[in-house]
């Protein structure tokens, strides 16, 4: 006990690998065997979770900055170490990790038939991918995991996916490749500037944060080394004009696949800006403010538009996350607490709310074989369950105040019109087009008269189904109602990360706000 408690981070990453690969000597010639995999595969996502509980125990916001810390040296002639650690940036993202993989698992137990080992393997080796890039410490360590990510999704895509999932799965794969790519040229090149600088290689983040680098442009070094790290973490948030991507790997991915690519994997852009671009190039960041707010609101209304005119259920969904996430690279890009705290909030609460979309699109999907709104209509009669779950889903998607939702858009709304008046106004217009859009979606699907004499025989959320989704549905009304819950173990994160940013140093206009105006809203 004594040493998985000073082992707990690595043990909590590497498990579900661990776990996955005594998966694979499991027979599955016969329906036992099968349901003997996934019950083995299910448990094992359930102890990551325990573990990841446990850490979040051992976690103080108030105790130093990375806790639960290790490190090995890995190849030190090159300033390479296997160095891992906690912090409030990447608390709550694993738990939200380890929170959803069991129940992408459990909602995706008829979704397979075919290579149930292969498949169980690659969600589980992605988890522990997912794990990894929340926990390095060292940039190259990091870089690592992000690329084992790709791996798992890519063939999750590839083989199980829809009828059009290998020129997804590459384009997936190229997108992601060619901006990890550049990044991997600009985490040599720092390592080079500790050598001048300090006398040896490192790349460990806490060392490379000591880092004076030139930025008095865009075209500076340090301007420079910021667009290497920003592309490949805007690839991954997705955004605009880096989101084409997304669409097809989420229409064409099975349903396990498109709950963790949304969930988690798009937070990965915005965790690599809180943790490395924003700290590490702070002068760079101040010069590319204006750029990337733009960005992130042409996201917002773009998603949101071309959501509107979708005709399928999980394309719609999916240009949804392109829009709910140009959010958080708007209040992120605001540089201030207020807008901070609420862009790391929407990262959470769309993994919660976007996931549950995804599962309840997969759900009616295995029962029509169509995600087609067109084919739908007047599904409240015949699946009365399923129709209150979605509407609560909903709701939350388009943030309704009471929701998880609310919080995070009111949030960065109001930390960025500190920052840009004028981009908040625009953005603004997001949360009327979200509500347009997903309601819209949801009358022609759940009301009216049923046209379609298919739908009259669809059957009611199973027992298995309901209890998928009832943790989300929980999460949705407990982040909703008590956000400072999560505030308090994030904030203490968040205000080191603004200050290694710059932010504290920018005009009033941008300068780090606390979240007393918001705490005195909710009455706190």
């Amino acid at each position: 006990m004594e040493w998985l408690e000073s082992h707990l981070i690595t043990t909590t990453v590497f498990l579900p690998l661990l776990w996955a690969t005594a998966g694979l000597l499991i027979p599955v010639s016969s329906q036992g065997g099968k349901t003997f995999l996934k019950t083995w595969i299910f448990f094992g996502s359930l102890v990551t979770f325990a573990l990841s509980v446990w850490m979040f125990q051992q976690y103080s916001p108030s105790g130093p900055e990375f806790q639960l810390s290790e490190s090995i040296e890995w190849l030190p002639q090159l300033g390479i170490s296997y160095s891992v650690g906690l912090d409030g940036i990447s608390l709550w993202l694993i738990m939200l990790t380890t929170f959803l993989m069991p129940i992408a698992i459990l909602g995706s137990f008829n979704a397979v038939d075919m290579r149930l080992r292969e498949y169980y393997f690659l969600l589980l080796s992605l988890e522990t991918g997912m794990l990894g890039a929340f926990i390095s410490l060292d940039l190259f360590l990091f870089y690592i995991f992000w690329e084992a990510m790709l791996i798992p999704m890519y063939f999750l895509i590839g083989i199980w996916g829809g009828k059009d999932r290998i020129y997804a799965a590459m384009k997936f794969f190229l997108f992601t490749l060619v901006g990890s790519l550049l990044m991997l040229v600009a985490i040599f090149y720092l390592a080079y500037q500790h050598k001048v600088q300090f006398g040896n290689y490192s790349m460990l983040v806490t060392d490379l944060y000591r880092l004076k680098l030139l930025g008095a442009g865009f075209f500076s070094p340090q301007g420079l080394l910021f667009l290497a790290f920003a592309v490949a973490f805007a690839i991954k948030v997705p955004l605009f004009p880096l989101h084409t991507w997304l669409p097809d790997a989420h229409v064409q991915a099975p349903t396990a696949g498109s709950v963790i690519l949304a969930a988690v994997l798009l937070k990965m852009g915005g965790y690599g800006f809180m943790r490395f671009a924003f700290p590490l190039f702070p002068e760079a960041v101040a010069t590319y403010q204006i750029p990337f707010m733009v960005l992130g609101t042409i996201a917002i209304i773009y998603g949101a538009a071309v959501a509107m005119v979708q005709p399928d259920i999980k394309k719609l969904v999916a240009y949804s996350s392109v829009s709910h996430m140009g959010y958080v690279v708007l209040g992120l890009f605001s540089l201030n607490s207020l807008a901070a705290t609420g862009a790391y909030y929407q990262m959470l609460n769309h993994g919660v709310s976007t996931g549950a979309l995804f599962l309840l699109v997969g759900m009616i999907y295995e029962r029509r074989h169509t995600r087609e709104i067109s084919e739908y209509g007047g599904i409240t009669k015949v699946m009365p369950w399923f129709a209150v779950i979605f509407m609560i889903v909903t709701l939350s998607s388009i943030a309704l105040p009471g929701t998880n939702g609310f919080i995070g858009e009111f949030m960065i709304l109001l930390g960025a019109w500190r920052a840009n008046q004028t981009l908040t106004v625009i953005a603004a217009l997001g949360v009327i087009l979200g509500a347009v859009y997903m309601l819209w979606m949801f009358q022609r699907v759940m009301f009216g008269p049923i046209t379609n004499k298919e739908n009259e025989k669809l059957k009611d959320l199973s027992f298995r189904e309901i209890a998928v989704l009832t943790p989300l549905v929980v999460s949705i009304f407990v982040m909703g109602f008590f956000p400072n819950y999560f505030f308090s173990r994030t904030q203490p994160s968040i205000e080191r990360f603004l200050s290694r940013s710059g932010a504290k140093s920018q005009t009033t206009a941008v300068a780090t706000v606390t979240l007393e105006p918001f705490n005195q809203i909710k009455g706190n």
